[in-house]
């Protein structure tokens, strides 16, 4: 089974506080860091120096999808921020991004296994596909 973290943050996001998030959400799931196949974000956040750190310290791939990529899992949010959908046109970074990357790495429809969970910074959600 293909694990997929989605994650959306502020500009400027350090990398203690996604790592902090990461960590912790895992934790609370008990599932450990080393099963995650990859990390997804909004393609707008490809060059956040927070995102790129977390990807090269757990040595793990960053995919970024398009806001009309993401948009496409709107009915499958457990959480729509208008907040987000004001910035960049998807109703949950987190959440679309990583059911997006389950998506993409085993057939069958994804479902997520953490839903949002949410720091002043940062969002983070898991899925899973197949």
């Amino acid at each position: 089974m293909k694990l997929a973290v989605g994650l959306g943050c502020q500009r400027g996001c350090e990398l203690h506080a996604l790592l902090a998030l990461f960590d912790t959400a895992l934790a609370e799931a008990g599932i450990e860091r080393q099963h995650i196949t990859a990390l997804a974000s909004l393609d707008r956040k490809q060059d956040e120096p927070g995102l790129l750190a977390l990807a090269h310290r757990l040595n793990l791939p960053l995919q970024c999808f398009s806001a009309e990529q993401l948009a496409a899992y709107e009915g499958r949010l457990s959480h729509k921020s208008a907040v987000a959908f004001a910035h960049t046109g998807c109703y949950g970074i987190a959440e679309s991004a990583a059911l997006a990357l389950a998506e993409q790495l085993s057939p069958g429809p994804a479902r997520l296994l953490i839903t949002r969970k949410k720091t002043a910074q940062a969002t983070f959600a898991l899925a899973c596909a197949g």
